[in-house]
C-alpha cells in the first residue's frame, strides 16, 4: 500500500508565494511520475504540473494557466515533490491534490491520491 501526503497549503495575498511539499511512502519499489492536481468545489480535477521520476531530465509539463509562475522539482532518494507557487493570483484558489504512480515492492502498479490541501489567495 502507499501512501501520499501533501502540506504547505494556506492563505496567501494576491501577489504571494506559497510552497506545496509531497510525500510518497509505503510499499514502493519505483515511481513513475508525480503530479500537482487541483480541484474547485463542483468542478473536475484539472492537472497543474507532472514531473517523471525515471528518466534523467525530469522533463515537467504544466497547465497553461500557471507557466511561468509554479515550479515542480523533486527529490528522488525521499519519494517527494514539491510546487513553488509564485505571483499567486485569486483563480489559483482551489485544493491542491498529490497524486504518485509506479509500482510497489510487489510488482503491482499503483496510483494513488493524497487527501488534499487548501491553498486560498485572498486580501
Amino acid at each position: 500500500q502507499v501512501q501520499v501526503v501533501e502540506s504547505g497549503g494556506g492563505l496567501v495575498q494576491p501577489g504571494g508565494s506559497l510552497t506545496l511539499s509531497c510525500a510518497a511512502s509505503g510499499s514502493i519499489f519505483s515511481i513513475y511520475a508525480m503530479g500537482w492536481y487541483r480541484q474547485a468545489l463542483g468542478k473536475q480535477r484539472e492537472l497543474v504540473a507532472i514531473i517523471p521520476f525515471d528518466d534523467i531530465d525530469g522533463s515537467t509539463n504544466y497547465a497553461d494557466s500557471v507557466k511561468g509562475r509554479f515550479t515542480i522539482s523533486r527529490d528522488n532518494a525521499k519519494n517527494t515533490v514539491y510546487l513553488q507557487m509564485n505571483t499567486l493570483k485569486p483563480e489559483d484558489t482551489d485544493v491542491y491534490y498529490c497524486n504518485a504512480e509506479g509500482t510497489t515492492s510487489d510488482s503491482s502498479p499503483f496510483y494513488s491520491w493524497g487527501q488534499g490541501t487548501q491553498v486560498t489567495v485572498s486580501s
